[in-house]
């Protein structure tokens, strides 16, 4: 398979003046979108009991957002790659902003989850364009600050999304609080649209048939058959068909049916992309991306660590709600130093990335293993009533410092070779993944952790956890020590 091509270095890339201002709209939306992930958590109880809604409409207040989102994610950054990244972005940003308002005065559970379906389709139209717009206007060392400030909001919006939540709700009750969590999201996107409007580069978007200057410098003129309408749905479905039973398997076995369909429906993608471009066509994803070293071991390392460390945050709940007896409100507090720590390496790590390459990607990981290993020697300690669980803020902060240190610079590694052509849809591969295995992580390691809490206590349940997690992110070292080594040698030769 002949490798996608980098543009030559005589088309020598000359900073957007603008590029600053462009990054802080995109990362005040991005700090939008997750708070939107996260408060929600908190507003679940609230939302309970003002609408009465059962624990399958719950379920699909989160889950319906995680399926739309995932669903749209590469087709939306290959229609950014073409027609513009900045409009597809502010439509992004209006649609979760009216889903916003939508969901904050919904009448009933069924409206909610409506609304919640469309800010994921909002959220998966703007995320792939915000990390193709980076790559688009950032260059070299500026490209691993971008992405270090991208991981700082990350990790702070982790951080306050529970706590504002909670005062949204202390300040408005139990049955205004929870709509505060969503309508506060609107003068937000508001503010986002009006500057995204009035500091965005024109033309905002590109008319399809339109000719286009492709990154080589070339001219190259698009039409319809360019969106790859067949190759987008085929792989919308085989990605819908995957997550939905991770989603909705415990009230519905019979979703575990899907996996084989969505294996068939994959494969149909990878057949029809290969067809597109053996005929010259512009197909969605050009397969020939993943022949890419640095970007294929990304986009696996990126998924086997949200496969794993995902579900942490879901033990630590579970393990001091349910085995601890403490308030929900406590156990928010056990990850702010974590999320907190995760934003000042995040932006330390981004300084560092382009000199230090992959090592830093492996620190993190051997940090991780250290926070899993001293957290569940805690617990250990903890059942034995040797120590305060409190240590965990301690051990945890180990996971702050690895996820600052492995998800932002592996983004700006993963894209580094890309050509900026695919840099929506690549970066959506790997938001993909991401979704895939947090996922997948979710729906194994709670099921580990309930199969032996059957047969043993809380702390052994969630050591048994922490276990299965360690064992992925083993994995997700041995890939990035790979990465390295080629990096090295590629160097050397």
């Amino acid at each position: 398979m002949t490798p996608l091509s980098i543009p030559p270095a005589s088309h020598a890339h000359r900073p957007d003046p603008g590029r600053w201002r462009i990054l802080a709209v995109l990362l005040t939306t991005i700090f939008m979108s997750l708070i939107g992930v996260s408060i929600v958590n908190v507003a679940l109880p609230s939302i309970h009991t003002a609408l009465d809604a059962t624990r399958s409409d719950l379920q699909w207040v989160l889950s319906g957002y995680a399926l739309t989102f995932g669903v749209v994610l590469v087709a939306a950054g290959r229609a950014g790659d073409l027609m513009g990244r900045g409009a597809l972005f502010l439509i992004g940003v209006a649609l979760f902003t009216l889903a916003s308002v939508a969901a904050g005065l919904a009448p009933d559970a069924a409206w909610l989850n409506g609304a919640r379906f469309v800010q994921g389709v909002g959220s998966g139209l703007l995320n792939p364009q915000g990390l193709g717009m980076i790559q688009q206007y950032f260059r070299g060392a500026e490209r691993g600050r971008a992405f270090g400030y991208l991981g700082t909001v990350v990790g702070f919006s982790v951080a306050i999304g529970p706590v504002l939540g909670g005062l949204l709700i202390e300040l408005g009750g139990q049955q205004i609080g929870w709509r505060l969590t969503f309508l506060v999201n609107v003068p937000i996107g508001i503010a986002v649209i009006v500057l995204g409007l009035k500091w965005f580069p024109r033309p905002l978007i590109r008319r399809i048939g339109a000719v286009a200057p492709a990154a080589d410098g070339a001219a190259a003129r698009t039409d319809w058959r360019s969106l790859d309408p067949v190759g987008s749905l085929l792989l919308g479905l085989a990605v819908l068909s995957f997550l939905y039973p991770f989603v909705e398997s415990r009230t519905a076995p019979m979703t575990w049916l899907l996996l084989p369909l969505s294996l068939c429906l994959t494969a149909a993608w990878i057949a029809w992309e290969r067809r597109t471009t053996r005929r010259g066509g512009s197909p969605m994803v050009d397969l020939r991306i993943f022949s890419t070293g640095s970007f294929s071991n990304g986009v696996l390392i990126m998924a086997l660590y949200f496969l794993g460390m995902t579900s942490i945050w879901v033990l630590v709940a579970l393990y001091v709600q349910e085995g601890l007896g403490m308030s929900a409100l406590h156990s928010g507090l056990f990850g702010i130093p974590a999320a907190l720590l995760s934003s000042w390496a995040a932006n330390w790590a981004g300084r560092r990335v382009i000199p230090h390459g992959r090592r830093i990607v492996v620190a993190g990981l051997l940090l991780a293993l250290a926070g899993l290993i001293l957290s569940a020697g805690v617990i250990l300690l903890q059942a034995l009533g040797l120590a305060s669980a409190w240590w965990l803020l301690l051990t945890l902060s180990f996971i702050g410092l690895a996820q600052g240190l492995v998800v932002s610079p592996n983004q700006a590694l993963t894209l580094m070779d890309v050509p900026l052509d695919y840099a929506g849809s690549s970066g959506a591969i790997m938001q993909t993944g991401q979704r895939i295995g947090t996922s997948v992580g979710i729906a194994m390691i709670t099921a580990v952790v309930f199969w032996t809490l059957g047969m043993a206590s809380w702390p052994t349940a969630t050591m048994a956890g922490f276990g299965v997690i360690a064992a992925v992110i083993l994995v997700a070292l041995q890939v990035a020590l790979k990465d390295q080594r080629a990096r090295r040698a590629g160097l050397e030769g």
